[in-house]
């Protein structure tokens, strides 16, 4: 399926996206030609009654964090609205107002009716939107760190986490048009970490992408004890890559994410953007 309409979430509490974001994701999403939608939610803080007794003017304090959200849902729309019209993507804004609870929710609600969602998420990793749109929306979910939001957005050299697991077929298929796009493609299975099912699935995973016309190289990497999340951080700093695709591992269970240790390692500080689904 060909990507074409895409989500981009902007967050606008506590602390808002950098406006440099955009400029990145908007850029990833050009060569596609798809819509894009930015969504931002102006939200409504709750404080616990029980933190502030005792504390007088309550009611000012949640104005001013409410201004605070308005006024950067604001800037975030208008510079999604600035980038969009100077790359000519047909665009549209999405302004909702909640309760800074209900945001992951509205959030996996877009995402299901998108081929592809962008999620921007800081250095230091410290909100679940992120994980509650890979889990619950049954789409892909695009990654983007902002650490790195300086770099020049392409998509040139992607490394493929493969591992004959069910969740890894899922984010090759949807990845697939970014794949046929890319310069250079790499099938990377990390061998003496866990058991894998299939010795010959690169090789046959190879034969199916080069029928879409993707070529690839295959390539095994001993983990040699090492973390599966420390073996990808060096492949893609070796390769020089630019996107990494992987299968998402875990679930929730009464809105507690419990992630596999791959999806943990790399989803809590991505060192590039990653395709992740589940």
């Amino acid at each position: 399926m060909a990507i074409k309409d895409v989500l981009l979430t902007l967050t606008s509490y506590p602390e808002p996206t950098p406006v440099s974001v955009i400029d990145r994701a908007v850029s990833l999403i050009s060569p596609f030609a798809a819509h894009i939608a930015a969504i931002s939610c102006e939200v409504h803080v709750q404080i616990p009654g029980t933190f502030l007794s005792g504390v007088g003017n309550v009611g000012s304090i949640v104005a001013s964090e409410a201004h605070k959200s308005r006024k950067n849902v604001e800037d975030l729309l208008a510079t999604f609205e600035a980038a969009s019209t100077k790359s000519g993507l047909l665009h549209e804004i999405i302004l909702e107002r909640c309760l800074t609870s209900e945001v992951p929710d509205l959030l996996v609600d877009y995402a299901r009716l998108r081929d592809l969602t962008i999620v921007p998420v800081p250095e230091s990793y410290d909100q679940w939107y992120a994980e509650a749109i890979i889990f619950g929306s049954g789409r892909p979910t695009l990654v983007l760190p902002e650490a790195t939001a300086s770099k020049e957005a392409e998509l040139n050299r992607v490394i493929v986490a493969w591992d004959f697991s069910r969740a890894a077929a899922r984010a090759i298929s949807d990845a697939i048009p970014i794949l046929e796009k890319a310069r250079e493609v790499f099938i990377l299975t990390v061998t003496n970490e866990k058991a894998i099912s299939s010795r010959r699935s690169s090789s046959e995973l190879a034969k199916n992408l080069s029928r879409h016309g993707i070529d690839v190289v295959v390539e095994e990497v001993d983990a040699a004890g090492r973390a599966i999340g420390d073996v990808l951080a060096s492949q893609i700093a070796s390769r020089r890559a630019d996107l990494l695709v992987m299968g998402a591992y875990g679930h929730s269970r009464l809105r507690e994410f419990i992630l596999g240790g791959a999806t943990r390692s790399v989803l809590t500080r991505p060192p590039i953007p990653v395709l992740f689904s589940h």
